[in-house]
């Protein structure tokens, strides 16, 4: 059955047979995207922590306080951030493949979601480390601990409330990068929605993703402000 657009084009209307469609694209798909944003965090969440604390500790007058490897970082952040991640994935086209060995695919976006989620969370976790009370990190200071443990029993456990709400909003942002890269054969929902549902002018398969990112959002943010809370309510 065939249905005529207002362009004039010639579409199947709407018609999806689910019970072959849900088990050989939808599902595979849904494991893609986990995938992708699973190990994108993961890659991305240590290198932004560590780019991030950095850019809070070289501040002036903070414990590793070091102001040309502090612009260093800041001018390196500001340059990667402002860039839109469609373009990215364009421009690191030619690192990503070799370093990956190929510019398609879900390792492929992984990598180039990986470089763009660093820089993101980087100002993020130094945005929420500035709330830090410096009076509990002068106490620290005083009672002679060593930088390191300054850092990593202080500075980080003092800011974690804000970070877990911070990475949340980011693992939702990892969602939206990881829909784009099926532009580029990067797969996952991004690419289902592409091109069985847009390029094939099927809506049910469009909205299908739609509804599926959006619970995926929700579940996301739900668990996020729950570990939040409890760790501010400490």
């Amino acid at each position: 059955m065939t249905a005529l657009t207002t362009t004039g084009v010639l579409t199947a209307a709407n018609e999806v047979d689910w019970n072959k469609f849900i088990p050989t694209k939808l599902l595979p798909a849904i494991q893609d995207t986990l995938y992708m944003v699973f190990w994108t965090m993961l890659i991305a969440g240590l290198l932004g922590l560590v780019i991030g604390a950095l850019l809070y500790t070289t501040r002036q007058g903070n414990i590793l306080a070091n102001r040309p490897v502090n612009i260093f970082l800041n001018v390196l952040v500001n340059f990667v951030r402002p860039i839109p991640f469609i373009i990215l994935l364009a421009a690191l086209g030619p690192l990503t493949s070799a370093v990956v060995g190929t510019r398609l695919g879900v390792n492929a976006a992984i990598f180039a979601m990986s470089f763009a989620a660093t820089f993101a969370i980087a100002r993020i976790v130094e945005q929420n480390m500035v709330s830090i009370d410096p009076g509990v990190v002068e106490a620290a200071r005083a009672m002679g601990a060593s930088k390191a443990r300054i850092l990593f029993t202080v500075m980080i456990p003092e800011a974690l409330g804000p970070l877990i709400l911070g990475y949340t909003f980011l693992v939702i942002g990892v969602v939206d990068m990881s829909a784009m890269a099926g532009y580029v054969g990067g797969g996952g929902l991004g690419k289902v929605a592409l091109v069985d549902g847009y390029q094939r002018f099927n809506d049910y398969i469009t909205w299908a993703v739609v509804l599926i990112i959006i619970v995926l959002v929700q579940l996301i943010q739900l668990v996020g402000n729950l570990l939040a809370r409890k760790v501010m309510r400490r």
